[in-house]
């Protein structure tokens, strides 16, 4: 990722992706599974559906537990934007309508296999990394570049841990 100079108001994004031996039938199941990314990810300690959910459809509400060395322990709420079976999977953290950030996997087959790709956008609503830029508004950009990069290590260790999973299992 290069320097973008961007700042949080700019909504940035990022994205990671890879190819996986195996169908977007098989990534998909792996993908759209809530309880599989606390077992990858860093930061999110565990998640639970809300509202009687019990998998992923459009408008499904589930919170997650996360944890950051520099930020502490919060708790999000976010809503399934986007359900599309072997293609794309999609939710906003807080509110749908204005997220503090939106996460989405996309599926996309070749070969014999799929491309998976990771993708987040930060913003617009406020989010806790929003208390660090309120605390030294000087230092925003450098702020929203490590997290950003922060984010696209996260997401490739997903994908290399979802690609062992999924090529292990063929």
């Amino acid at each position: 990722m290069e320097w973008t100079g961007q700042v949080y108001a700019d909504t940035p994004t990022v994205a990671a992706q890879t190819y996986i031996e195996a169908s977007p039938r098989r990534v998909w199941e792996c993908v759209s599974d809530i309880q599989l990314m606390p077992r990858l990810s860093a930061e999110l300690r565990s998640v639970h559906w809300l509202d009687e959910a019990s998998g992923p459809a459009p408008g499904a509400r589930f919170a997650g537990q996360n944890e950051h060395d520099a930020l502490g322990s919060w708790e999000t709420i976010s809503t399934i934007v986007t359900c599309e079976p072997e293609h794309s999977f999609a939710w906003a953290v807080g509110s749908p309508e204005y997220p503090s950030s939106i996460w989405r996997f996309t599926l996309r087959p070749e070969g014999s296999g799929t491309v998976l790709e990771q993708w987040t956008q930060m913003g617009p609503a406020r989010s806790g990394l929003s208390y660090a830029i309120d605390a030294m508004p000087d230092k925003e950009q450098k702020i929203v570049f490590v997290r950003l990069r922060e984010f696209e290590s996260g997401m490739e260790a997903n994908l290399a841990a979802i690609k062992t999973l999924m090529e292990q299992e063929a």
